[in-house]
């Protein structure tokens, strides 16, 4: 008999790290599907697509390789799943041995990205672009010409939220990172 666990309790189930519930917890994160769902100890992850289209991924066991597992992703593994979490991207296959990734944006424009070391141009970490960085930029964005009241109260909730981050959950920095990329389009 498996346990129900609302959502709100999923992470600290202990079949929350099952491998079919991962994949239909990236599936449900991402702008591409409507929704996705796996019993913990099942093998099948059902979702829907955003078109409405409903499939199945069945987990089979791997065949044998003599490929060394690895502890983590493969840079260009990462790269690509960061790029495909992106809502203006429907394709980013990585060639890891090749150092590659292959995009398509949703507008159909293919690029070939090629992974290089940079061993000049050296950029100090804390001059990168941080998620709390981009939120305090869109803050500043909307204080920047005449904000109305609900424009100011944005821009202190971003402000709040990017001197917290690390104190902040996944979900409101998640909402506060959305809210800042529309921020940014507008």
């Amino acid at each position: 008999m498996t346990a129900d666990f609302p959502p709100s309790d999923r992470d600290k189930s202990p079949q929350a790290d099952a491998d079919p519930v991962r994949i239909a917890d990236a599936l449900r994160r991402s702008p591409h599907f409507r929704s996705a769902d796996a019993a913990p100890d099942g093998d099948t992850v059902r979702f829907t697509t955003d078109a409405g289209i409903n499939y199945t991924l069945t987990l089979k066991p791997a065949e044998p390789t003599d490929d060394d597992l690895l502890p983590e992703p493969v840079l260009t593994e990462a790269i690509a799943a960061a790029i495909l979490n992106h809502p203006g991207f429907v394709t980013a296959d990585a060639s890891p041995r090749e150092d590659t990734i292959t995009i398509q944006s949703r507008n159909q424009v293919r690029h070939l990205l090629v992974l290089d070391v940079d061993h000049g141009n050296a950029v100090a970490p804390e001059d990168l672009s941080t998620p709390a960085f981009d939120l305090a930029l869109a803050a500043d964005k909307l204080l920047a010409s005449e904000p109305s009241d609900s424009e100011r109260a944005t821009a202190e909730l971003l402000n709040y939220i990017a001197a917290t981050w690390d104190k902040q959950d996944l979900p409101l920095r998640e909402h506060a990172q959305a809210l800042a990329r529309t921020l940014r389009t507008q």
